[in-house]
């Protein structure tokens, strides 16, 4: 069962979309949302390129530690407006019934932060980088390859769907990575009215098929159906169009088959949806 959600918050103005994704989770699962927001340390935003005088560092140093705790209140006080307007309730009780929300401050650097919260959350919630901007991709790639938990990566919307998570579709091929997707997010299939299996090609050598996993999804007392479809040139975009054509709100899909460097540096699958999807999609590694 969900019930402890990570949701990091990286100073770049999209923590208030992926609460609201987070939000509608929560409420759908009686979850508990852990907000967690890395705190730079006041001597990492120093520069070293030049010495300079111990009486001057320390006031560099006070004055960087002032305005750290500055936006600390600010984001705190952001969060509780926003919490209040998502219908959930700021408290540091996990076991209260319906979506509750707290906030967790911590110095270090933002992967350490994911790994130390994430590798025992149910789900964690990240914003859908941005590729021309060049942010987001570190906060996806730690909470994928650090904590080994189901990652929900969240597009920007003006609105988030109370219902979110009603139909999932399943990206399959038999791999390793859609294996352990599927197992993670058995609670959420579970819970789900709809869901469909989307199924390219013959997938992995010897790997399990779409109706195998049918069968192994009925014995959970999960219903599917199977849409199988024909790739002409890239699978991911070719996945995408067909969550849109049979109404999908959320996919769950294994993630980087081949390396994040390989396929950022040459595309991929992973790649190509991580870049261009308009839904939530759940990525597993």
């Amino acid at each position: 069962m969900i019930r402890n959600i990570i949701v990091p918050v990286r100073g770049d103005g999209q923590g208030g979309n992926v609460l609201a994704h987070a939000a509608a989770m929560a409420k759908r699962f009686d979850a508990h949302i852990e907000v967690t927001h890395c705190r730079a340390r006041p001597e990492d935003l120093l520069t070293y390129t030049m010495a300079i005088p111990a009486f001057l560092k320390e006031q560099l140093m006070e004055s960087a530690g002032k305005l750290a705790e500055s936006e600390e209140e600010g984001l705190i006080a952001d969060l509780k407006e926003r919490a209040k307007g998502l219908g959930l309730v700021f408290s540091e009780d996990p076991t209260m019934k319906g979506g509750t929300v707290h906030w967790t401050e911590e110095q270090g650097k933002q992967a350490d932060v994911i790994k130390h919260h994430g590798r025992l959350a149910d789900l964690i919630c990240v914003a859908q980088p941005d590729r021309a901007q060049n942010i987001g991709f570190n906060t996806l790639k730690s909470a994928l390859f650090l904590t080994g938990r189901p990652v929900m990566m969240c597009p920007s919307t003006d609105k988030v769907a109370a219902n979110l998570g009603d139909h999932v579709a399943i990206a399959w091929n038999g791999s390793l990575e859609a294996s352990r997707a599927v197992r993670l997010t058995t609670d959420l299939l579970q819970k789900a009215s709809k869901v469909t299996i989307l199924s390219a090609g013959s997938g992995e050598p010897h790997g399990a098929t779409a109706e195998d996993l049918k069968d192994y999804l009925k014995l959970r007392k999960v219903n599917a159906d199977i849409d199988k479809f024909a790739v002409r040139d890239n699978a991911g975009a070719a996945l995408l169009e067909h969550c849109g054509r049979v109404g999908a709100d959320l996919l769950v899909m294994g993630a980087y088959g081949d390396s994040h460097e390989r396929e950022v540096m040459f595309g991929g699958n992973t790649q190509t949806v991580v870049d261009t999807a308009k839904i939530p999609v759940i990525l597993v590694h």
